[in-house]
């Protein structure tokens, strides 16, 4: 599976009855229970002091990410989601501890060393 950065902001409609958000923050909680379970959840956090969340997510592509992941969310209808496909880094400290402990000089190469530039 392929991860994706999703920054989701929801907006509760004006007059909306506070049991139904209630009921939908809940239903909300269940669903990313069942979907970290799924592995399309991988790691959330609020944002400090806004309406936001931030999370990695896992799906085959963003089309299904959009459709089978974060549709089946109760808030979906009142977020917006900014999503960026990630690909991974050589020096990322979690795959460079697997890499070093496999015997390779990095996660991504194979042992071939990166020889690449940081941007």
């Amino acid at each position: 599976m392929k991860e994706f950065l999703v920054e989701l902001t929801v907006t509760v409609p004006e007059g909306t009855d506070q049991a139904e958000v209630d009921r939908r923050r809940a239903a909300e909680a269940v669903r990313a229970g069942e979907l970290a379970a799924e592995g399309h959840l991988s790691r959330l956090w609020r944002t400090a002091g806004e309406p936001r969340v931030v999370a990695v997510w896992r799906a085959d592509d963003e089309t299904e990410l959009r459709e089978k992941v974060l549709e089946s969310l109760p808030m979906w209808p009142w977020a917006t989601a900014v999503i960026t496909a990630l690909q991974p880094h050589p020096q990322d400290p979690v795959q460079a501890a697997w890499a070093v402990a496999a015997g390779r000089t990095t996660a991504i190469d194979g042992g071939a060393g990166w020889g690449g530039t940081c941007v």
